[in-house]
């Protein structure tokens, strides 16, 4: 493979994984990169999420910058932020902070921020913004409970997994799915695209007749 063919994902994030894969895209490497996410005093949550998807794929691009025998190639990043107005909503850990995310966001609308950042072989720093809008239905303090039960939440900005159990909270969804997800595909792909990587490259062959 050309080395500026190679792709390294700076997540860890299962899904991530899988949104690329369901792409036809497979990562060369899985290169983590683990980073300070505290946002800064009055951040925005749309520049939260640009700041720190560059910010990882930075660390991960200078440690295969140190790595003896790395060749050029991409490396991507994001960063997803769920947002009420201006007020950013954690990652939840703690059984504590699902159910503050989930009282938050009963009955009402959000927002969710995707920073997406691509650093090309000759060193380019390409980015961009995704933003979807979601409403929830009001949710009973037993569905609150039962959710929370479910482990779902556990990691997920928002304290919600749309793609799990809580894709039954959703009353409307304007914009990228993928996004809410955890990468929204379309302007990955064309970010990818644009900068010569062939994201069709790993497409089954089939028999055109």
């Amino acid at each position: 493979m050309s080395a500026s063919q190679k792709l390294v994902l700076a997540s860890g994030s299962p899904r991530r994984i899988e949104l690329l894969q369901q792409a036809g895209i497979e990562p060369d490497r899985i290169l983590p990169a683990d980073i300070d996410e505290t946002p800064q005093r009055s951040e925005h949550p749309r520049s939260l999420a640009k700041r720190l998807a560059k910010e990882k794929a930075e660390k991960a691009a200078a440690v295969l910058t140190k790595e003896a025998g790395s060749g050029p190639g991409f490396v991507l990043a994001a960063d997803t932020v769920v947002a009420v107005g201006r007020r950013i909503l954690p990652k939840a850990e703690t059984t504590d902070d699902a159910v503050a995310c989930l009282q938050l966001l009963s009955g009402r609308a959000h927002r969710v921020y995707s920073g997406i950042c691509l650093i090309t072989p000759a060193g380019m720093a390409r980015q961009r913004l995704v933003e979807t809008r979601v409403r929830f239905k009001r949710l009973s303090r037993n569905e609150i409970d039962r959710y929370v039960a479910s482990g779902q939440w556990r990691g997920k900005a928002g304290g919600y997994a749309v793609q799990g159990l809580a894709g039954s909270f959703v009353v409307r969804l304007v914009g990228s799915y993928t996004n809410v997800v955890g990468l929204p595909l379309y302007e990955t792909a064309a970010l990818l695209a644009g900068e010569g990587f062939d994201v069709h490259g790993g497409w089954p062959a089939g028999v055109v007749s």
